[in-house]
């Protein structure tokens, strides 16, 4: 069923793919909350075991040299616009600086919107163990998601059907089905999420943001932003351009662009990314499974999904591989090379009549755990976009731009276009066509875009960095595939952000690194 855009987030997906193969509202009154909110004392603790909303599974395991992970509740404003009001509690993670020279604190938000930064940043912190030696690494639930006041929208069963229903109608009676769904599961989020959802915004994220920075007790935000995370960014440096630290944009969000550009957009991004996948298969010394031409790869795929259109094929348990799985299970490798070999094992089993591993994909890709608990990442992503978003798209506007969508991507084309109907009768206004992240007064941020991205294609960090403002975006260029660019390993990528982030030094700006 459809959503406003395809989920935009790194780590939460890897995360999430390698797992399958709530704090309530207060009601204090009485004096200047604002205040007593930026001297609230965080109380650390160990992290528990996370939540269904943020995944399940073990509570964090020890970083090498035995740092714990610890966890903690931070009080916020329910309403930004009247900040004595009933508070939310956001949950924040850390792990402490492993070094004397220490900086402050960095705080991650890996994309989404949605994702769970308390489970995501202890699943990679080694990778970021360089930056840990003069900094706390910190991330954070934002609200909506995982313990930070979850969305919450159908149950764990009606999920199931929602997720085997059809996102690509061929008739007016299957448009009709699939926005029935669509009012349906938002129908759900307002009843069981109604306090909430008015306060999801971006901008309300980013003032949560510097609450934090204060609460940490740092005189500039220190922030490393990838995916969704980059448009967080961009709008707290054009809400606080002077409390801007040193700040690192990974896997760039397109700030300039409204809903149906942005959708039009990962339709290319993700064609791309499958073409590249079906000419690295077929370059082998060895026989590609799936075809022996790129073509062939990607005619095959194409059949699959209409066979699968016309007759699902067994998937897991009770559950059937439909088209519409099948396309979230492919788009889910799309997001790093390092998933293409799961695609071709889905693909060979699939075309055996098999769907295990495509659906298995496909639960990644809509946050179904392994139990069949939901995290809340696709309510969360919902609600945060309809908050942000103003457009709401009709059937005919949907129609009108089906020639368009499946130009830029034959496969993917129509379940990008009709995913724009994900916020008809959301019961909150959207906010604006697109962000603003100008913020010219604002110290240097490091913006680095990957030619091979699929989910945030790589113009939008030359968008970014012009939309930030003069002086202000450093822009740098990876050559290489899938969504971001430092956790690629890249000796260039990492020596660029490091030294930036460690040294304050900046890189050289449109450094290309290959």
């Amino acid at each position: 069923m459809p959503k406003p855009r395809t989920v935009r987030t790194a780590l939460p997906v890897v995360l999430a793919l390698t797992a399958a193969l709530a704090t309530g509202c207060g009601d204090d009154s009485g004096g200047n909350k604002e205040a007593d909110l930026t001297a609230q004392q965080l109380k650390w603790k160990d992290c528990p075991a996370p939540s269904a909303a943020q995944g399940g599974g073990e509570a964090p395991t020890p970083l090498p040299g035995g740092t714990e992970w610890q966890c903690t509740t931070m009080k916020a404003p329910l309403d930004w616009d009247e900040p004595d009001g009933d508070t939310i509690g956001l949950e924040l993670v850390r792990a402490k600086a492993s070094g004397k020279d220490r900086i402050g604190s960095l705080i991650f938000n890996f994309g989404g919107p949605g994702g769970s930064g308390v489970t995501t940043l202890p699943a990679f912190g080694e990778d970021y163990a360089k930056l840990r030696t003069r900094y706390d690494l910190v991330s954070f639930d934002p609200r909506g998601v995982g313990r930070s006041e979850p969305v919450i929208c159908l149950d764990d069963v009606q999920l199931d059907a929602y997720h085997q229903e059809d996102a690509t109608p061929d008739d007016a009676e299957e448009e009709q089905t699939l926005l029935d769904g669509v009012e349906e599961f938002n129908q759900a989020c307002d009843e069981r999420s109604g306090k909430i959802l008015p306060h999801l915004a971006t901008t309300d994220a980013a003032k949560d943001m510097d609450l934090m920075r204060q609460v940490l007790g740092d005189d500039r935000l220190y922030y490393f932003g990838i995916s969704y995370g980059t448009e967080l960014g961009g709008v707290y440096a054009h809400l606080f351009p002077d409390k801007v630290g040193r700040a690192v944009f990974d896997a760039v969000v397109d700030p300039t662009e409204n809903p149906e550009q942005g959708s039009l957009g990962q339709a290319a991004g993700f064609q791309l990314a499958l073409e590249n996948y079906a000419k690295d298969c077929t370059s082998k010394v060895e026989d590609c499974p799936v075809g022996d031409t790129p073509a062939e790869v990607q005619a095959r795929i194409a059949k699959l999904l209409k066979d699968l259109d016309e007759k699902p094929i067994p998937g897991l348990g009770q559950r059937e591989l439909t088209q519409s799985a099948a396309t979230s299970g492919i788009v889910q490798t799309l997001y790093s090379k390092d998933f293409w070999e799961y695609l071709t094992e889905g693909l060979q089993q699939a075309y055996d009549g098999d769907g295990r591993i495509l659906l298995t994909l496909a639960d990644a890709m809509s946050g179904r755990n392994p139990d069949g608990t939901y995290r809340n990442i696709q309510a969360a992503n919902v609600a945060i976009n309809c908050a942000d978003e103003k457009p709401r798209y009709t059937v005919d506007d949907i129609k009108e731009k089906l020639p368009q969508f499946r130009k830029a991507s034959p496969l993917f084309g129509d379940s990008l276009a009709w995913g724009m109907a994900g916020c008809k009768g959301w019961a909150v206004d959207g906010a604006a066509d697109h962000p603003d992240v100008s913020a010219p007064d604002s110290a240097p941020i490091v913006v680095i875009g990957n030619t091979g991205d699929p989910a945030t294609p790589y113009e939008g960090a030359r968008k970014m960095v012009e939309s930030l403002g003069e002086g202000v975006g450093i822009e740098v260029t990876y050559k290489g595939e899938g969504h971001g660019a430092y956790d690629s390993g890249n000796a260039c990528v990492r020596d660029a952000v490091d030294g930036y982030l460690l040294d304050g030094k900046e890189p050289r700006t449109r450094t290309v690194c290959s």
